[in-house]
């Protein structure tokens, strides 16, 4: 199988294909860096769906480096164009510290964006780096998440609490730290509600479960991952902006990358949440779930090497 980079490059093909020859244009066609040449850029910028507000960051970084590097020819500054875009995705060096300690792992997101799946990639991905997991099925308003996660489960040998379809998410909650403490696992991931019908509704909810994890488990890491569908593109950033206004997010995990032409969103997404993409999905295998790495996305996104 090729290696995730290669994926990831396969993946947004269509999103790079789709800028390229503008790309191209503006470095290539223009003589000397001046208005025109930073009004172009910004067209493009838009139109591979990273947005106004992202864009003009991205440009102002690009403006800065330009001026102190004296730099005069268009040609030189698409590497610095991919150093400005890296840099307002980076994460902080302890992004990923709950995956090496006792954490709690609440995954949230709207029905149909791959939040399932991922819990089950997660999932399967840890326990491969020797992780002892446990999943907890507390989005009970549809039975097929339930199913679905319980599926995931026994494909990657986890351990799973769950019941039936229609029971308060919390108690579900409440027996899988039960079951947790019991059975001396490392992470806990919960599958949680995945509908936006009511905030009220999904904050009392989510308020719900995370008074009864700080009851329960007293000090424990908590992590919240907001689960985003990559192709929907601005939409996914609106749908975002409204599921934090019910609860906040530690990490956003991008889904179905693999073959989309808005991947400068994972961009937009980054910089207008102040939320780091911590993971990015390419494919339907566990493995083609990875940390992110903002580097090599962005490459991926604008150079063929």
């Amino acid at each position: 199988m090729a290696g995730f980079f290669e994926r990831l490059k396969e993946g947004l093909k269509k999103t790079r294909n789709s800028i390229a020859d503008s790309l191209d244009s503006v470095f290539g066609d223009y003589s000397q860096v001046d208005d025109d040449f930073f009004d172009e850029l910004e067209e493009v910028l838009v139109m591979a769906d990273m947005g106004i507000h992202t864009t003009d960051a991205i440009l102002s970084d690009l403006k800065k480096k330009i001026h102190e590097q004296h730099i005069k020819e268009p040609g030189k500054c698409r590497e610095l164009l991919i150093e400005s875009i890296a840099e307002q995705m980076k994460l902080n060096p302890a992004a990923y510290d709950f995956e090496n300690t006792k954490s709690v792992v609440l995954v949230i997101g709207v029905n149909g964006v791959g939040k399932t799946t991922s819990i089950g990639k997660l999932g399967i991905n840890l326990k491969n780096e020797g992780k002892n997991i446990l999943f907890c099925a507390a989005d009970t308003f549809r039975a097929a998440a339930i199913e679905q996660l319980t599926e995931w489960a026994n494909r990657g040998g986890i351990d799973i609490i769950s019941q039936n379809e229609g029971s308060d998410p919390a108690s579900v909650v409440f027996d899988a730290i039960a079951a947790y403490k019991k059975r001396n696992k490392d992470i806990l991931i919960c599958d949680t509600a995945g509908r936006l019908h009511n905030k009220k509704n999904l904050m009392d909810e989510l308020s719900k479960i995370n008074r009864i994890i700080d009851r329960e488990l007293p000090g424990i890491h908590k992590e919240v991952l907001l689960v985003l569908d990559g192709t929907t593109g601005q939409n996914a950033l609106s749908q975002a902006k409204e599921f934090l206004q019910a609860t906040s997010a530690t990490g956003i995990i991008l889904t179905k990358m693999d073959g989309t032409a808005k991947g400068g969103i994972a961009v937009a997404i980054s910089s207008e949440l102040s939320i780091p993409v911590k993971y990015i999905g390419v494919g339907e295998h566990a493995e083609d779930l990875q940390r992110f790495d903002a580097e090599q996305f962005v490459r991926a996104l604008f150079t063929e090497q």
